[in-house]
């Protein structure tokens, strides 16, 4: 009897003992089983700690609006799994991914695979059939030993390194470095998203032999000063240059926050490096800044009190979240709904956002999944990192949320972060 979808996903995390076995010994052998397809004729990996999915939407986005047909793979998902994969900007369907894993049951035999390498080879498998241009990868862990890098790239995407994952990946910025330094390859481009990345990436892209185009040597950006433009009120207008001599004259992204100019230019390099194997004209790179919205990434939800949803989740994230909240403070004070899983350094998040919130009110996510921490951990560090401050714990989202509003007045801010759980939780009652 066929199954559907929620009883696939149910088996694959049945299949593999762990939720995370990095290696690609596994899916090299059934990707190979397979036949070994190419998901396009053109592929780009991103890898990195923070902006992998917007960089990835943003690829989308200029790439369809310059006319071409692209896939994309992303995780973890929000509301449904099927966001996991777009074909051509739309999500894959239920009917398309049963029959993607039905193919991959037939090809492993014994060999088991995880649930993420069950979906990277679905996302492999339905972008190979379906005629694309453009295939976009979005590493899931690391990069070295994450199962997208059987596939290998034309362009190689980092976007930041920064301290997350690390008992699989290493207590440094260094070591976390050289895992994500391998989804390069020899003689091809390796985009650095970030102008002061660690050595070890640098050394490792230089032993694989890619070539490096990293932010602030290969190509800068340069913005209105900030003082001339503080706010979305006026926004400001940012120039993307290349050591070839190109420039190109561009609109703010509609994504918010500060980082995301960052972002858009990894993008815009990314495609630059592709050279005359795509032709994707200024007007399409503007017209998919001033369009592109990615889900969960400062969206904001309702107003008076203005309320975000963030998937920010680790200590790079947060110092993004406070940048935003230094660039555009709200009229009143600011509450954050915050839940976060048991492997992260909820430390460092809150001494990134520091006094900047007025009250928060913690949610445990131990409902959602076994990693969830109960709010009552996450005040016990809160308080030894910011004595004093205002906090009140609550079982789940669903509670914190109805706490915080009731607190907010029309001039104040919530927001909602910390992990995809207390997004997707927040995004369930608006969509």
């Amino acid at each position: 009897m066929t199954r559907t979808l929620a009883e696939w996903l149910a088996y694959q995390e049945r299949t593999h003992p762990r939720d995370i076995a990095l290696g690609l010994e596994r899916v090299r052998a059934v990707w190979e089983a397979m036949g070994a397809p190419r998901p396009a004729p053109i592929v780009i990996t991103v890898g990195g700690t923070n902006g992998k999915g917007s960089t990835v939407a943003l690829l989308e986005g200029m790439l369809r609006a310059a006319g071409y047909r692209t896939g994309c793979y992303t995780s973890p998902h929000l509301l449904r799994y099927n966001e996991r994969i777009r074909i051509d900007g739309e999500d894959a369907g239920d009917d398309a991914l049963v029959a993607s894993f039905e193919r991959i049951e037939a090809a492993r035999g014994d060999i088991p695979q995880t649930y993420f390498e069950f979906g990277t080879l679905a996302a492999i498998d339905l972008m190979a059939r379906a005629s694309l241009d453009v295939a976009i990868l979005e590493v899931g862990l690391g990069g070295r030993l994450d199962a997208v890098n059987i596939v290998d790239p034309d362009v190689a995407v980092i976007t930041t390194v920064d301290l997350d994952h690390q008992d699989w990946l290493g207590g440094d910025r260094d070591s976390i470095g050289r895992e994500k330094a391998g989804i390069a390859r020899a003689g091809r481009a390796a985009i650095v998203g970030e102008p002061a990345p660690p050595a070890s990436l640098l050394q490792v892209l230089r032993d694989i032999g890619a070539h490096i185009v990293r932010a602030g040597e290969a190509f800068t950006v340069t913005t209105t000063p900030a003082e001339a433009a503080p706010t979305r009120a006026a926004p400001t207008g940012w120039r993307w240059t290349h050591r070839d001599g190109t420039v190109l004259d561009l609109p703010r992204p509609a994504l918010d926050a500060p980082v995301q100019m960052a972002n858009a230019a990894t993008a815009i390099a990314a495609i630059h490096a592709l050279g005359p194997r795509v032709d994707v004209s200024p007007q399409a790179i503007r017209r998919a800044l001033e369009q592109v919205h990615v889900a969960g990434r400062l969206q904001r939800i309702a107003e008076r009190p203005r309320t975000l949803v963030d998937v920010g989740h680790n200590p790079q994230a947060a110092r993004a979240l406070a940048a935003w909240l230094d660039a555009e403070p709200a009229a009143g004070r600011v509450f954050a709904v915050y839940g976060a899983l048991a492997d992260k350094d909820v430390a460092g998040v809150v001494a990134a956002l520091g006094r900047r919130i007025d009250g928060w009110f913690l949610a445990g996510l131990e409902r959602d999944t076994p990693r969830g921490l109960p709010a009552d951990a996450i005040a016990a560090t809160l308080a030894a990192v910011l004595p004093g401050a205002a906090a009140q714990a609550f079982p789940d989202v669903a509670l914190a949320w109805a706490a915080a509003r009731d607190a907010a007045g029309d001039e104040d801010t919530v927001l909602l972060f910390g992990s995809f759980f207390v997004a997707g939780a927040a995004l369930s009652t608006v969509t």
